[in-house]
């Protein structure tokens, strides 16, 4: 029996080890992971497909956030006046972090309308609508070198009651060489699959006719976002007439890059911050209807006899 109890209690241990380990996330009960085993399909008795799949990890260097400035005047010039303030004083400040590059965009500039009464004595009551003010609206474009410098970009910012970071956008120089080595890398490990292949059934691909196929693809942080909800509600067994006051519950976000599991290799394989993805696949589709061909061509290769005279007549082996 008490072989029994300090089992059930290892097992429990276990369970609540093993759930804190993998993070809150799994509280969302819509979170699903896809199938982990591998999946092949039959081969082709005319045709062979040869894929490689390249996955590159890129470090942003420089960076673009967005913020939104609303400013509400009772007149144009007072609105102009409230928001140019605002962005001018926080812009200065910007400025003076190096590298910084500034640009405002506008956005809206619409009137506010209300409802005003009119009462006539022999008709209906009418609610005529006027314009009551003005609403203003600019983006704040910041592009910057520094990731860290963001916190303080904020900070300035939210001194002039500006607290809306619409996006970040994340640019790396370098893509077009990385581009080129995935490239250059998939080609190496095609070539050795045919290698391999060849080698495997037994024939040549040389004479064979060939297709290729391939293309990039390019994932951005801002893409990459997912969110979830962590809390564990009480039970209640309450009759129907009870009222049940919900507390929110706050999303959170969080960063879930492409996982690596189903490429060839990976470039910069192990990263701790939000990175720009990009993926590339080449496909190589060989038809060996060809090999068949040529065989069943030289079955049927005729032979011909000339006479002294000069006629031609067909000679069956």
């Amino acid at each position: 029996m008490k072989k029994t109890f300090v089992l059930a209690i290892s097992i429990i241990l276990s369970n609540l080890l093993l759930g804190q380990a993998s993070g809150n996330i799994n509280y969302q009960n819509q979170t699903r992971y896809p199938e982990q085993n591998i999946s092949v399909s039959n081969p082709s008795t005319s045709n062979t497909l040869l894929s490689v799949k390249g996955l590159a990890n890129v470090k942003a260097d420089s960076y673009l956030a967005i913020f939104s400035v609303n400013q509400v005047g009772k007149t144009s010039q007072e609105v102009n006046d409230l928001i140019d303030k605002r962005i001018k004083q926080s812009v200065d400040e910007i400025n003076k972090h190096k590298g910084t590059e500034v640009f405002i965009d506008m956005i809206s500039f619409v009137p506010i309308y209300e409802f005003e009464i009119e009462k006539k004595i022999f008709s209906k009551t009418n609610y005529n609508e006027i314009p009551k003010s003005f609403e203003l609206k600019k983006n704040i474009h910041i592009k910057y070198y520094d990731q860290n410098q963001l916190n303080d970009f904020i900070s300035i910012l939210s001194n002039q009651d500006i607290y809306n970071l619409v996006r970040v956008d994340y640019f790396a120089s370098n893509q077009d060489s990385i581009k080129k080595q995935l490239m250059n890398k998939s080609k190496l490990i095609l070539q050795e699959k045919m290698k391999t292949y060849q080698s495997l059934l037994g024939i040549s691909f040389d004479t064979l006719d060939k297709s290729l196929s391939d293309g990039y693809r390019v994932l951005l942080p801002v893409e990459m976002y997912k969110s979830f909800e962590a809390y564990n509600s009480s039970s209640l067994n309450e009759k129907k007439s009870q009222n049940i006051n919900l507390a929110d519950k706050s999303p959170t976000l969080y960063y879930q890059p492409i996982v690596n599991k189903e490429f060839d290799f990976v470039i910069n394989p192990i990263i701790t911050e939000p990175v720009i993805q990009i993926m590339y696949e080449i496909k190589l589709l060989i038809n060996k209807e060809n090999t068949n061909k040529e065989i069943k061509t030289q079955s049927k290769k005729e032979y011909i006899l000339i006479s002294p005279n000069g006629e031609l007549k067909n000679i069956n082996l």
